[in-house]
């Protein structure tokens, strides 16, 4: 096996081109972006298998994890998924159509809903996150569970800076 990439072979020509630059940035970030791109059809796959659009993901997984009764404000929804309350209602609707999930009224607050995984929900999102898991295990295969895990602490460390 190779122990030179495409990303090293670029910062090469950089190098010979402009070595009065510094590019170990491009080393990171590179392949950090290569890999997403990885990442992100391995996670199309996925859910292509499961028959569930992203954002039907997003929303299905942000209940379930929410534990039994898996239910949660529109609200909490749009904070969890990051988009509009329009948007939300949209998706809400179009779940609610595919019968994975289902408007309750708030026992708390007769005015308010939640909105409640359906076991049908439930089945889809529990296969997804078993084949997700499975296809980014595949992905991590090359690296031992202890570079896993230095490796999630950096990028939760580089993370980290931007979400302060």
């Amino acid at each position: 096996m190779s122990t030179s990439d495409e990303v090293d072979r670029i910062v090469g020509a950089w190098n010979t081109q402009r070595a009065d630059l510094d590019f170990s940035p491009l080393e990171v970030l590179s392949r950090v972006d290569r890999l997403s791109r990885h990442l992100d059809r391995a996670r199309r796959e996925v859910f292509r298998r499961s028959d569930l659009e992203p954002w039907e993901w997003d929303v299905l997984s942000a209940l379930r994890r929410a534990g039994d009764p898996f239910q949660l404000s529109p609200k909490s929804l749009l904070q969890q998924t990051l988009v509009s309350s329009g948007t939300m209602t949209n998706r809400i609707d179009r779940l609610v159509g595919r019968r994975f999930v289902r408007r309750v009224s708030d026992p708390g607050d007769g005015r308010s809903v939640l909105v409640t995984l359906t076991d049908d929900g439930r089945v889809r999102v529990d296969a997804a996150i078993t084949r997700l898991v499975d296809a980014e295990a595949e992905l991590l295969a090359p690296l031992a569970r202890g570079d896993r895990e230095r490796l999630a602490a950096l990028l939760r460390k580089l993370s980290l800076s931007f979400d302060s």
